[in-house]
């Protein structure tokens, strides 16, 4: 079992770069699939990217593909989401968790950062 605590979070403008830490306690850390999600003030929760145990595979929602860079350490137990070109459609609560197999699907993860604000103002 894994308990995962997001950081980094903040308020940036349009266009700067934010990198989200997701340092995890507990035992097992290599053994999970780790996700970045986020949710919108009146938005459902959405996946945003997804990297497997060994770190080799990765998975991008279409909307921050090519912005958006997962990574982890597992020496370091943690997970990373590096934000490059940051939009105000950015803006939410970002989320880290983690599975026991790499996954897009909020449902397939079993534990759950509380949580970090981002905020891009225009």
């Amino acid at each position: 079992q894994v308990q995962p605590a997001e950081s980094g979070g903040g308020l940036v403008q349009a266009g700067d770069s934010l990198r989200l830490s997701c340092a995890t306690s507990g035992r097992g850390f290599s053994s999970y699939a780790m996700g970045w999600f986020r949710q919108a003030p009146g938005k459902e929760r959405e996946f945003v990217a997804a990297i497997s145990v060994s770190g080799g595979n990765t998975y991008y929602a279409d909307s921050v593909k090519g912005r958006f860079t997962i990574s982890r350490d597992n020496a370091k137990n943690t997970v990373y989401l590096q934000m490059n070109s940051v939009k105000p459609e950015d803006t939410a609560v970002y989320y880290c968790a983690a599975a026991t197999g790499i996954n897009r699907s909020a449902n397939a993860y079993l534990y759950w950062g509380q949580g970090s604000q981002v905020t891009v103002s225009s």
